[in-house]
Parts: structure tokens; sequence; C-alpha cells
């Protein structure tokens, strides 16, 4: 529901807030000013994304928790699909979204109302599970007695033998 609700009020929002500030300034400075967003969004994002690629490749050489950089990450991924939407109201939300402490205080906020279960796995091996390391679970079928069968395939006499099998 509140997806739907979005989806409604943002465009009323971004369709209000053109005619206000288009009215105001008037065409050409109003685009130009929503071309001149998208640009700097852009550079933005780019340079607080690589940063924190650097960071979760730090946290990952390093044995350490990814998901804060992880999240970082994601809410700059959504700041650039904002800054990149075409209006004034997704514009300050993405630029928002690039401010770090900003980002830090939502993502606490939101791990606040989160439940996360740490699951881990080991690999036991006890000499029950070693004395069994000998067996092997397979299909076979006899193929001596193939030349015998009569569903056996018939060997071309005129056909010689691959270069692999010839000794």
């Amino acid at each position: 529901m509140w997806l739907l609700l979005a989806f409604i009020a943002v465009p009323l929002i971004e369709i209000g807030l053109f005619i206000k500030v288009g009215g105001w300034l008037t065409l050409w400075p109003t685009l130009a000013i929503v071309l001149a967003t998208g640009i700097i969004g852009t550079f933005l994002v780019r340079q607080q994304g690589l940063k924190v690629l650097a960071e979760l490749r730090g946290s990952l050489s390093q044995m350490r928790d990814p998901l804060s950089p992880l999240a970082h990450g994601v809410m700059i991924l959504f700041a650039g699909v904002l800054l990149l939407t075409p209006g004034f109201f997704t514009d300050a939300i993405g630029f928002l979204l690039l401010v770090p402490p900003l980002r830090q205080a939502i993502i606490v906020a939101v791990a606040a109302r989160m439940q996360v279960a740490d699951i881990r796995t080991r690999t036991q091996y006890s000499s029950d599970t070693m004395a069994d390391a000998d067996i092997i679970d397979a299909d076979y079928s006899d193929l001596t007695d193939a030349t015998n069968r009569s569903d056996a395939p018939k060997k071309d006499p005129n056909k010689r033998p691959s270069g692999w099998t010839e000794h």
C-alpha cells in the first residue's frame, strides 16, 4: 500500500514543483536546473560509489562484516536513480541520500527494526565419517560380454580405430 501511495504522490509532487518553479524561473532555467542536478548527481554518485566499493573490498579482504558498505552502496545506487529521474523532489531526496551521516542514521534506524538471524555452518568430521570415505556409490554396466550379446553394437571391420586408441 505504501508503494502505491508513493507511485501516486511522487509524480503529483513533481508536477506541482515543476509548475511552481517553472512559473517563477521560466522554462529554460528550470530545464537547466534539472539537467545540472542530473550531471552533478551522476558525478557525486560515481565518486561515492567508488569509495564505498573500496571499503567493501577492504572489509572482504580483512574478513570483516561487509553489511555496512553494502547498505551504503545500495543507498548510493538508489540516490543515483533518484537523481537521474527528472524532478526537484526526487533530486532533493537523492542529494540527501548522498550525505554519509544521514545514510548512517537511516541504516541504524532500519537495522533497529530488523531481526537478523546469525547462521553459521561448520563441517565436522567424525571417525564414522572417515571410515566411510572409501565407499563410492555409483551405477555401472558390465560390458565384458557385450560382444556376445544380441543388443551390442556391431563393429565395422573396415573402420580403423582413432589415433588415440591405437597401440
